[in-house]
């Protein structure tokens, strides 16, 4: 396997290049008699797609989804579904400065000494805009799990050192960044404009809360839910931490307060984040995620280019201030990927008793 396959039954595999002429999924092993339509998909996508202002890149992307295959009269079929989405808006010439030039805090070293070839238009492979196809492909996985009750939510808990201790979910729709906290949503944009006038970025927090996830989704010893969940958000460029629960926090615990005690009524706290010996307890997943700042910044940086030789550069085009809250779908996809592909292996599992 090449690295661009996810999964064991729900498989997705993506494909395209930022600047190339097109992005998409193939996924393979959806159950069929699943109403699927492409407004199902586009909702996710329009979260996630650029040139919409506040900390967004001005690129303008219609970001539209087509469904090529596994669909009948509205149902999946069980074949395997292709989704593709277009790029419409690619400046690539904004980056003929930098063909020989590696960016610092990018992919651009790395994947030439991987494959001695690098697409420098954006990033190629690497680009964030890989992450439109795993939302399309998160989608279709979050309408199997609404089938069985399972809801997904990422919201944004800080920014630039601007964080919430609030959970106020109502109030996620209320502001541009998905912020539990509208007052605190205030703050950070307060923030990005400030950074944004030095020709920074900024980085962040991003929680995620799975309700209505049955108890004895997991594989022991090497696939643990809360491993996979680690591997899938990980897979994400700009995620540099997860933590699941209490996460961090245990290392300062006594293990009586670490402890999620059980009552009849059920466990009356969540430390665990909802996984214990790596299945699902039934309580609400919790995962959190640390999001570096775009790597693309106004400044000058020092960098070497092909030859070895030391240079300057300073990243021009259109970019990210922030990764979120452009992220916050992204998460939400990897999850409900996962989770998907849990719930089908769970099911076989269950068929034997």
């Amino acid at each position: 396997m090449a690295g661009n396959t996810f999964g064991t039954i729900f498989r997705v595999t993506t494909w395209g290049e930022s600047h190339g002429p097109a992005g998409g999924a193939v996924i393979d092993g959806c159950p069929p008699g699943l109403g699927l339509a492409p407004a199902d998909i586009q909702r996710d996508l329009e979260r996630r797609r650029p040139g919409k202002g506040g900390a967004s890149s001005p690129r303008k992307e219609p970001d539209r989804v087509e469904i090529l295959s596994g669909i009948f009269e509205g149902k999946t079929t069980g074949t395997p579904i292709s989704l593709a989405i277009f790029n419409k808006d690619a400046h690539s010439k904004s980056y003929d400065h930098l063909r020989d030039i590696f960016r610092p805090g990018h992919g651009d070293i790395s994947y030439l000494h991987k494959y001695g070839i690098r697409d420098h238009r954006g990033g190629g492979r690497a680009s964030a805009r890989e992450t439109a196809a795993r939302v399309a492909a998160g989608a279709v996985a979050r309408l199997m799990l609404a089938r069985s009750g399972v809801q997904v939510t990422a919201y944004t808990v800080a920014l630039g050192g601007v964080a919430t201790s609030q959970r106020k979910l109502t109030e996620i729709a209320d502001n541009r960044l998905g912020c539990p906290d509208n007052e605190a949503a205030g703050r950070m944009e307060e923030r990005l404009e400030q950074v944004r006038k030095q020709g920074d970025t900024l980085g962040g927090i991003v929680e995620i809360l799975v309700t209505g996830c049955p108890a004895g989704l997991g594989e022991p010893v090497f696939d643990k839910l809360d491993g996979e969940l680690a591997k899938a958000l990980m897979s994400i460029g700009a995620v540099k931490g997860v933590e699941i629960g209490a996460g961090f926090a245990v290392a300062g615990l006594l293990g009586s307060q670490n402890n999620d005690p059980i009552t009849p009524a059920g466990f009356t706290s969540n430390n665990a984040g909802g996984i214990l010996a790596g299945i699902s307890s039934g309580q609400d997943i919790v995962a959190r995620v640390a999001v570096k700042p775009i790597p693309s910044i106004a400044k000058a940086q020092q960098t070497v280019n092909l030859a070895g030789e030391p240079v300057i550069v300073t990243i021009g085009g259109r970019h990210d201030i922030a990764a979120i809250p452009r992220i916050l779908p992204v998460c939400e996809a990897m999850v409900c990927l996962t989770l998907a592909d849990f719930l089908l292996r769970q099911q076989a599992v269950a068929a034997g008793r």
